[in-house]
């Protein structure tokens, strides 16, 4: 068990300790308070009995009056005055006020305390948690590449093939190192944002000739898995972001798109982009395995892969959503992704701050 979570869970003992001890101290101050009004009640009533001897044995009311002050006497009969039952209540109330607020403010002092020992806690599993999830998934992404690889090498190695034999396993190591360095480009680009390592400039960017040159990269891969890949922007839409980071944003969002299409069997994916308020919005939809409604903000969190099913799904390191919903946070715009459920199809919308056209 690492050093730093043996001290929280060794404070949260402590803390918990004196959560108790404080609590113990208020119950026996209470039963302290209520024991010497007991006291002072016995000892008035002890006076009365004393004053009502002495009047019987014919002391004067004035010397009985002297000699017990906190005792009236009023045609021959003792009875304690007013002044001492209102002192001797307030005295009580006083007590118990002075204990109620001292001990509020320990109680409420030290539950914050283990609150936040209890947070760091969770937030420490969920870590880990994430940190074995990772591991386990980088494991199973890169081992299918590497495999194949290694049984496409072994091909080429064992005995010669015809050209066109040789170029099908070139293209798919090719194909395999792409997607390798694909998943560790996300790993290092999600660290990079996780610890704020990303310096964008905000530069006005036309939205129509950026999203053509990602989907002119995507177009092949489309094309081998029977997906209509469509875009329909005007040009002349500019926003502010910057170029690289758009560039990122939406390639993410449009694999994305054409993962959720490729388990349907042929599908299709549109871009389309408007201009609202002040904003660019460009939306991306897709008619693939869709999601729950209410999985909506779900699919940008670090590590998550939806499925149908509402499980995670076998591709992808579930960080590219992530990076997307972070870069877009960073260039001052924002990220939603809608769908009507599971089976059709999922929309995300992509909203950038408008920039002023630039001069020709």
């Amino acid at each position: 068990m690492k050093a730093t979570r043996v001290f929280e869970l060794t404070a949260l003992a402590l803390v918990a300790v004196a959560a108790v001890q404080v609590g113990w101290w208020l119950f026996d101050q209470h039963a302290y308070t209520i024991e010497k009004a007991q006291a002072a009640q016995a000892l008035y009533a002890g006076q009365l009995r004393a004053a009502q001897e002495l009047l019987a044995a014919g002391v004067s009311e004035a010397r009985v009056h002297e000699l017990l002050p906190d005792i009236e006497i009023a045609n021959r009969q003792a009875a304690l005055a007013p002044a001492a039952g209102r002192a001797l209540v307030s005295e009580i109330r006083r007590r118990y006020r002075q204990y109620a607020w001292e001990g509020s403010f320990f109680l409420l002092a030290l539950a914050t305390c283990i609150a936040v020992i209890a947070r760091a806690l969770r937030a420490e599993a969920r870590v880990l948690e994430e940190q074995d999830d990772f591991l386990a998934l980088v494991s199973h992404q890169f081992k299918t590449p590497l495999a194949s690889l290694q049984l496409s090498l072994e091909t080429l190695a064992l005995r010669p093939l015809a050209p066109e034999q040789s170029r099908t396993l070139i293209d798919r190591m090719l194909a395999d190192l792409a997607r390798m360095e694909m998943m560790v480009t996300q790993i290092l680009e999600s660290v990079r944002l996780e610890r704020g390592r990303v310096d964008l400039r905000s530069e006005p960017v036309e939205l129509a000739g950026a999203v053509a040159r990602v989907v002119g990269a995507l177009e092949e891969r489309a094309r081998s898995q029977r997906i209509a890949l469509t875009s329909d922007i005007a040009p002349g839409l500019f926003v502010l972001a910057d170029p690289l980071a758009l560039d990122v944003i939406v390639r993410n969002v449009l694999e994305n798109a054409l993962a959720a299409v490729s388990p349907v069997g042929g599908g299709s994916v549109s871009v389309s982009a408007r201009v609202s308020n002040g904003e660019v919005a460009l939306a991306v939809r897709d008619s693939g395995v869709g999601f729950p409604p209410a999985d909506g903000a779900r699919l940008f969190e670090k590590f998550s892969r939806l499925h149908p099913g509402g499980g995670s799904s076998q591709y992808g390191t579930g960080l590219g959503l992530y990076i997307v919903r972070r870069l877009m946070h960073l260039a001052a715009g924002r990220v939603t992704a809608e769908s009507a459920g599971v089976g059709q199809g999922a929309c995300f919308v992509l909203t950038w701050p408008a920039a002023p056209v630039p001069p020709a």
